[in-house]
């Protein structure tokens, strides 16, 4: 998509708020929990408007806040913006991806990704595919149900897959906010692949993410020398603001649009 293209020091990839969010994107739902797997825009602040029926979205996580011996619930600081609602109780059939298919790239060489998200309470997950230079594939994927970092090879046809953990701040933790930006450095990431050969390999079974697993396949180990992003896939249940990808860290300010700003300021 990217590749061959001058590309600026900050690209926007997905912005909830945007003309046509997900222009750039494939969705995919699990036809079999129409009530339960959706993807849909609504207000944070208000969860509307409602998906269409019998799409019914979950209830979202109350936190408790104690003051003076009382003890009140809050859902926190919500934005009151558009957001993108990805919803289902199977994580691997609800998920965006872009590019939509395998055969394309996406061919961004900025070294940082940074992806804002609403934790819902329920398991998440998303993954990024990396390329090294000499065009080896691998993919990174970080859970909220994964508990240690995991290798898998999947067959001489799939890239090897390194599986990490994911956590947010737990509810009870009084964070300012529900939402959160993430922010990974790829290069880091990649460089993983070559040196995990202490890390436990995957077992020969099921995924919670699908597929049969399976170790000791012939599969080429991508080097440490990053080159480009190859997709990003964002599954359920969660809600997203923005991916966006930088030339530098988080110690550079985002653009104040980037900012995720609440409706009220809470001492």
């Amino acid at each position: 998509m990217f590749l061959n293209t001058v590309q600026p020091e900050t690209v926007s990839l997905f912005s909830s708020t945007g003309s046509d969010p997900l222009g750039l994107f494939g969705t995919a739902c699990d036809s079999a929990l129409p009530s339960d797997s959706f993807i849909h825009l609504l207000v944070d602040k208000s969860s509307l408007p409602e998906p269409a029926p019998p799409a019914t979205p979950i209830c979202l996580p109350q936190r408790n806040e104690k003051s003076d011996d009382t003890e009140s619930s809050v859902s926190g600081l919500d934005l009151n913006q558009t957001v993108l609602h990805i919803q289902s109780p199977t994580i691997r059939t609800t998920y965006i991806r872009c590019p939509p298919t395998n055969s394309t790239q996406l061919g961004l060489k900025h070294p940082w990704i940074h992806i804002q998200v609403r934790d819902l309470g329920r398991d998440w997950s998303f993954e990024i595919g990396l390329v090294d230079r000499s065009s080896r594939v691998g993919v990174v994927r970080l859970s909220t149900f994964q508990k240690t970092p995991r290798l898998y090879t999947l067959g001489p046809s799939s890239p090897p897959l390194l599986h990490l953990p994911l956590s947010f701040p737990p509810i009870s933790s009084r964070p300012l906010t529900a939402w959160a930006t993430v922010t990974l450095h790829l290069p880091t990431l990649i460089a993983h692949f070559s040196s995990s050969a202490t890390l436990p390999r995957g077992p020969e079974s099921s995924s919670e993410l699908g597929g049969a697993l399976h170790t000791g396949a012939s599969v080429l180990i991508p080097t440490p020398s990053f080159s480009h992003t190859s997709h990003v896939k964002v599954y359920a249940t969660c809600r997203l603001r923005r991916i966006w990808f930088t030339q530098r860290g988080p110690s550079k300010p985002a653009p104040w649009e980037f900012e995720l700003y609440g409706d009220e300021f809470r001492e």
